[in-house]
Parts: C-alpha cells; structure tokens; sequence
C-alpha cells in the first residue's frame, strides 16, 4: 500500500503524521492514479504562489476534466475571475470595506460559548463535539449569512455529504463528484429560496449584501450568490469545528498546556495558531491543477495533471520549523499553512481565529478537571478535513461565567 493510502485508510485516521515523514522523502511524488502530491513545505508554497497552478479543475486533461463542476464557486476559479467574486465577497467581510464584521461577532460568540457550557453544569460527562464544537460556529454563520439557525437539520447532512465527497485522488473521482454534486445541488435549491427572498426584503445580512450590492465592479448574478452561499456556509462551520475539536483533545493530552493557559488566558490566541499548524483542520488541497509543465523539486509535473498538496505534511516539514512534532505554546515566528495560501488564502480565517479563541478559551477557564474518556476519540471519515466526530469527557464541574 503507498504511503498516501495508508493515510487516507480510515483506520489510520487518529494519527496520520506518523506517515508523513516517508512522504516528504518525495517532495513531489506520482501517484499510481497520475495524481502529483506535493508534501514539502517550501514547494507547497512555491505552488501556492505559481500562476501556472490552477483551482478549476475543468482544465484538467482528458475526462477528467468533464467531471468538475460546470459553475464553481470562487474557490474553484482563477484569476481574474476569482479576484471579482472574492472581492465582491470580501466587500461584505472584512477590510476594506467592513473591517468590524468579524469582531462585531465577538460577543455573540461569546454569548454562545457561555449558554452551552452552562449547559453542561451539574453533569459530569459531555461530548464536546455535540455540544460545543458543533453548535456555536454553526449559530455564527448563520447570523452572518442569514440563514435560519431552525434550518440546521436540513442543510446539517447535505453539508456532511458535500465534505466527506472531498479528497485527494482521482481513481473513484466520478462517484464522489456524482455524490457531492448532488448534495450541493440541493443545497443550492434551498440557497436559492433565501436569495429570492432577501431580493425582495433585504435584511442587514451578509446574503442581502451579496444580492444586493451593484458598484462600480458591478455585482453577482442570482447563481453566483447561490455558489458564494453554498460555499461559506460550508467552510464557514466545518472546518471551525475541526479546530475546536483537534485544539480540544491536544489540550486534554497534554495538561499543562491546560494549566500554562488557564494561568495566562492571552496564551490562547498563540495557541490557536500552533493549533492550526500541529493539528490544522485541513490537511490536504487536493483540487490544483497544472497549466503547464511544471519542474519542482526535480520532478516535472506535465501540464493537464491532478495536483494534491499535503498542507499538514507542509506544516510539520522538519526543513520549515524546529521540533515539528511537538506542541509548543508559544512558538515564535509561525508560519504554517493552516489557511493555506496565496490568491487561494482562507477567505474565513479572521472568523475561525476568533471562534477558537473563545470557544477553546472558555472551555479551558470553565471546565473542572477536564479528562478523556476515549483516546483516539472516534473520526470523522474525511481525510481531508479531519477532526474528531465525537470527543466525549468526563469532568468535576463547570465554574462560573
């Protein structure tokens, strides 16, 4: 069995890095399904930044390419294409034009993380996962967006289905893009009922803005905002509950991490980044295409090929940063590849930061004498993004807000 299918193989899900070392033997290695994966930190940045790497995968050659999705969302675009789309969404986000959005969002985060772990008060056993991990960014993303938050049972397994159809490889390729586009094409159906609506009667949402707006850039088509929609409200929940639930477990393995934290609070905000490099929510991108042939590393990878880059294999390259393997707290100057990179960059990443911040933050602060009750916790399938399905603890107590 190659090295990549012994990562992908869902028994090793609970600790796929102890692969990743032969993998960064070959920096960039063919793959029986003519798949490159690219697993070393300096080249997977390299192709990050190449222009000659493309994120639609209807350029790819032969039949593969009739296989990707025919109206991609932005991050399945290109230049200039993309850079309109992002920049339209961004416009409704983040800065320039609506700096405040992320941290306008701050105390309902908090307001949420406080009413679930009351919640877990006068009990002593709970799944993280179920209860925490889960619920809050879900609540988030909703109030941004404008989705319903009573509408989570209906768009709850057709995200499930859209992210466990993601991965690297190309050889049961048509199956899993059958399966996601259908799970796509019905939440685009429901998308595409809101969008209507906030045409009508627009509200003071993230949705309303996208339908809305028309400057001098322009606007979005009704299909645009439906792929844009889709598209955050997936990302936008996630892979935040990877976060919380990866920095959740590193933390109960290792106690005085809980300790240094609960002594010095603030520690949280450079502890979420370790996070995102040690245990990052994403640990492949596994939709890159060449544009043309591409020499790196001494191989060449001929125009038209699948490219997957091994992100957490990036981030734990012993030639990047010292003593990758372990945890530390406070490591200084760290550049990881947990939102990826490039033109590509995570479009989320101020809304993650923060929603682990405080989730993980007040789980720390709150929970008496926190302990596993399973270790490895049981796995999502996803190789892709990777986080625990449940993380069940046992617990003394819950201390005040």
């Amino acid at each position: 069995m190659s090295v990549l299918k012994r990562i992908l193989d869902p028994a090793g899900r609970a600790d796929p890095y102890r692969f990743f070392g032969e993998l960064r033997a070959s920096p960039v290695a063919l793959q029986e399904d003519g798949t490159y994966l690219v697993s070393t930190y300096r080249e997977i940045v390299a192709l990050l930044h190449d222009p000659r790497i493309s994120s639609d995968r209807r350029n790819l050659k032969g039949d593969a390419a009739r296989l990707a999705d025919p109206e991609p969302s932005f991050i399945g675009l290109d230049p200039p294409e993309h850079d309109r789309l992002r920049g339209l969404a961004m416009r409704h986000f983040g800065p320039p034009h609506s700096p405040e959005t992320v941290e306008r969002l701050r105390p309902k985060m908090l307001s949420l993380a406080t009413s679930l772990i009351d919640a877990l008060d006068g009990r002593t056993r709970a799944d993280i996962v179920d209860e925490v991990a889960y619920p809050l960014p879900v609540a988030v993303i909703c109030a941004l967006l404008g989705v319903p938050e009573e509408d989570e049972p209906h768009f709850h397994a057709l995200a499930d289905e859209v992210v466990e159809t993601l991965g690297p490889g190309e050889e049961d390729r048509a199956e899993r893009e059958r399966a996601r586009r259908a799970a796509s094409l019905e939440l685009s159906r429901y998308l595409g009922g809101l969008v209507e609506a906030r045409g009508r009667e627009p509200r003071g949402d993230l949705l309303s803005g996208l339908v809305t707006y028309r400057g001098p850039e322009g606007g979005m088509t009704a299909e645009e905002v439906v792929s844009t929609a889709v598209l955050l409200l997936i990302a936008g929940h996630e892979t935040t509950i990877n976060l919380i639930a990866n920095g959740m477990l590193t933390f109960l393995r290792r106690p005085e991490l809980l300790d240094r934290l609960r002594a010095d609070p603030h520690l949280i905000i450079p502890a979420v980044e370790e996070l995102l490099r040690y245990e990052p929510p994403v640990q492949f991108v596994s939709s890159r295409v060449a544009l043309d042939d591409i020499t790196i590393a001494g191989t060449t990878i001929p125009a038209g090929s699948p490219v997957v880059l091994a992100m957490a294999a990036g981030s734990r390259d012993p030639g990047h940063v010292a003593s990758p393997d372990e945890f530390v707290l406070d490591r200084p100057r760290n550049e990881h590849l947990g939102f990826g990179g490039g033109v590509h960059y995570c479009f989320g990443a101020p809304l993650a930061r923060l929603e682990a911040q405080v989730v993980l933050g007040e789980l720390v602060r709150r929970l008496r004498g926190p302990r596993l009750v399973a270790d490895p916790p049981p796995y999502r399938p996803s190789a892709v993004l990777r986080g625990p399905r449940h993380l069940v603890v046992d617990y003394d107590g819950v201390a005040p807000a």
